[in-house]
């Protein structure tokens, strides 16, 4: 029956019936205006500057690993991690003394204040396959299972949260070290988020973000930085985007070569980072000669300031940079010619409470110049809530109080006119 007689067959009120079902059914679309608000998805939260914003005061030329760093930590704010797998999975490669695990602790420092809110598992450690053990625990039955600590467990992944981060960092450094039995122990980590101990304890590795770092490809990087390029003066500005194009395809196949597809597949972004060039170098140093003012002032018996003049920063950077080791040998430099002849001075008296030094650099005599420049003149502040703890704390173990540093500094002036 052709489907027009079919329809004038059909009673009318069932018609109108059908009609109103489809009509309910089909779904309603509003239509498009002149009205619709623009998003802008590169906009960051609050939480997610201040975290970007204490990185760059620590981490030096390494914009992508910032960048990667960040966005993860935005994925956790805006709690839209995946079901079952940890925040993020970054293998990090690039030459030595460049900052890779550098960035996973200034990231630990930034968010809970303390460097060490990492749990580092050393590949190096882990060559064989029966060390794995000292990672996950040693199974029942085994001779001294009960005295085997798993490095990686719940509580210490929850060690360091507040009750507004609960946020967990996870690094395993120089992960082309590893045995086949971590490898294999590896991508049930990175692919499901869960870690089974050698007790059949579970551990959720979901509030996890997970580095890897590597130094795969750090020869061949080092090999471009020479003859005319990196820190020769004579490398030119526009050739800087080829040469980091020619670092990142090499540590990017290294790390092909080196891995199978299945590790590879499991990491969410591979992050090189570059060697590090003059510039970086000397805003390296200005956090460098920074932290070793901080050692002072938290652990020095007297403390201190100290400031360095222009000419003893260009011998330190001269002393400190070395393409193959990058910032880690201007490290090195600095507590060879800097620490080292303070911890002298403190040890033998020469400096005390409130001093202020000056460390220049004698060009006729070839080496650094300590010079105090007042006596006193510098006094660091003690809070009152600290202070009175010092007080309470010294009369419970039956000592004499504890003196504000000024009247200390008066005595010591007093003492030795």
């Amino acid at each position: 029956m052709p489907t027009t007689e079919l329809a004038e067959s059909q009673p009318s009120s069932q018609l109108v019936r059908l009609e109103a079902t489809m009509s309910q059914e089909a779904p309603q679309y509003p239509e498009r205006t002149q009205q619709c608000h623009h998003l802008d998805p590169t906009l960051r939260s609050d939480e997610s500057l201040e975290f970007e914003q204490a990185l760059r005061q620590k981490i030096v030329g390494q914009e992508d690993g910032i960048r990667a760093v960040v966005d993860l930590y935005q994925v956790y704010c805006a709690d839209m991690c995946g079901a079952g797998r940890p925040i993020g999975n970054l293998l990090l490669l690039g030459p030595t003394g460049s900052g890779k695990t550098r960035i996973v602790e200034a990231a630990a420092e930034s968010l809970f204040g303390d460097r060490c809110a990492v749990i580092k598992v050393d590949c190096g450690e882990f060559q064989h396959s029966h060390e794995i053990a000292k990672l996950v625990g040693s199974p029942p039955g085994y001779l001294g299972h009960r005295e085997t600590s798993p490095l990686i467990t719940q509580e210490e992944l929850a060690k360091y949260h507040t009750e507004k981060i609960k946020l967990s960092f996870l690094l395993f450094d120089e992960i082309e070290k590893a045995s086949d039995a971590l490898w294999q122990l590896l991508l049930g980590i990175l692919d499901k988020a869960t870690l089974t101990l050698g007790d059949n304890r579970r551990v959720d590795l979901s509030r996890t973000m997970i580095f890897l770092t590597s130094n795969l490809g750090g020869r061949e990087i080092t090999e471009m930085m020479t003859g005319g390029l990196g820190f020769a003066p004579l490398v030119r500005a526009e050739s800087k985007p080829r040469l980091d194009e020619k670092v990142e395809r090499a540590a990017a196949e290294a790390a092909k070569r080196k891995f199978a597809p299945g590790f590879m597949n499991r990491l969410d972004k591979v992050v090189v980072f570059q060697p590090l060039r003059p510039t970086h170098l000397e805003q390296i140093l200005e956090i460098e000669l920074a932290m070793v003012q901080k050692r002072v002032m938290d652990t020095a018996r007297e403390k201190f300031v100290f400031h360095v003049a222009p000419e003893a920063r260009s011998f330190l950077l001269r002393e400190g940079t070395d393409l193959k080791y990058g910032a880690r040998h201007l490290k090195r430099a600095i507590e060879r010619h800097i620490v080292y002849p303070l911890a002298n001075l403190l040890s033998t008296g020469q400096v005390r409470l409130g001093d202020m030094l000056c460390i220049d650099w004698d060009e006729r005599e070839q080496r650094l110049l300590f010079e105090k420049e007042g006596e006193g003149a510098v006094l660091p502040v003690v809070a009152p809530a600290t202070m009175a703890a010092s007080v309470q704390a010294a009369g419970a173990v039956g000592g004499k109080p504890a003196e504000e540093p000024s009247t200390a500094a008066a005595r010591e002036a007093n003492r030795h006119p």
